[in-house]
């Protein structure tokens, strides 16, 4: 097959999916309002099942709400006839995902819960299917054509479905107000959760091994305390440890490039008067964003006196997983 021919059948699935995406879009009415309501209602959890490459996507579905704060547990609809029936309790909410709205082992299990005081949401591919007469509400997923060439393999009406149950757990997130800080909860062992979570004061270094000179230290002490506490800075305080100034391995080099004789030359001489500081519960991602819109690789963790209490590093922040 020709590569340009690969390329036209790739794009033409994409084309059919997209138009399938837009026609659902323009479908969108009360009925999905009102499942959200009733979703946001349960007191118990949210139980979503499919069979097949529906039963996929519900297992996407029942991820994304557990990752967006709606608890939910996927039920493989051919399972539950055989005990996995016993995770529905009255008060939970089910959601089916079935193109056809007829496989067998979907009726059934909706047969078998109408025993439990539960509602059912259905996103279905065929409003006249049976699914539609053991559901309390019905959103439709109907798509004209699948991105298959035979118009048989669930492409299109899988995409579909997809998309919905984002919009669905998207809405839930929005009305239940769920935070970033609730997100990153959820999500402690990421990325994501290390830019939510992780602060300075878990990142920088405190104690003796701050880099410290006093306003009058000699220049070739200052060169020490820079070389031996390895963080390309030292911190210059005064007489109540209070942070005056910051000399940086590039403040020396600069120096070093415009005079020939240190004698008599102090830390209060050559340090950046004005040096950035922060303080230790700012966010690791804020301190990343500072110093790369600074262009520094160091920041001054301070009190409420102006005493440096840590030094964060740019090296440690990458090394953290936050750049």
């Amino acid at each position: 097959m020709k590569k340009d021919k690969i390329l036209s059948d790739a794009k033409r699935v994409i084309q059919i999916e997209r138009k399938a995406i837009s026609d659902v879009e323009r479908r969108l009415n009360g009925n999905f309002t009102d499942a959200v309501e009733i979703v946001y209602k349960c007191k118990g959890r949210v139980i979503v099942t499919g069979i097949g490459k529906s039963g996929i996507i519900a297992q996407k579905i029942v991820a994304t709400l557990n990752s967006t704060g709606t608890p939910a547990v996927f039920l493989h609809s051919a399972d539950s006839a055989h005990g996995d029936l016993g995770m529905i309790r009255n008060g939970d909410v089910v959601i089916c995902i079935s193109k056809s709205g007829d496989s067998y082992e979907l009726i059934q299990l909706l047969k078998a819960i109408k025993n439990f005081d539960v509602k059912v949401i259905s996103i279905v591919g065929d409003l006249d299917s049976q699914l539609n007469e053991y559901s309390d509400i019905i959103i439709d997923a109907t798509v004209k054509l699948e991105a298959c060439p035979h118009n048989l393999a669930p492409t299109t009406s899988t995409t579909v479905a997809l998309v919905l149950g984002d919009a669905l757990a998207i809405a839930l997130l929005r009305k239940k107000d769920f935070t970033k800080a609730e997100f990153a909860m959820l999500h402690p062992g990421g990325v994501l959760g290390k830019k939510l979570l992780l602060r300075v004061n878990d990142l920088m270094v405190r104690g003796e091994n701050i880099p410290r000179v006093h306003e009058k230290t000699l220049f070739k002490d200052i060169v020490f305390e820079i070389t031996s506490k390895r963080l390309g800075c030292a911190c210059v305080i005064d007489e109540k440890k209070r942070l005056k100034g910051i000399i940086t391995d590039g403040d020396l080099r600069r120096l070093l490039q415009t005079i020939d004789h240190f004698n008599g030359i102090k830390a209060k001489d050559i340090m950046n008067r004005s040096p950035k500081t922060i303080n230790e519960n700012m966010l690791g991602e804020t301190a990343l964003e500072l110093m790369e819109k600074y262009s520094i690789t160091q920041l001054v963790i301070i009190d409420k006196n102006k005493v440096p209490v840590g030094v964060v590093h740019l090296h440690d922040l990458v090394k953290a997983g936050l750049g």
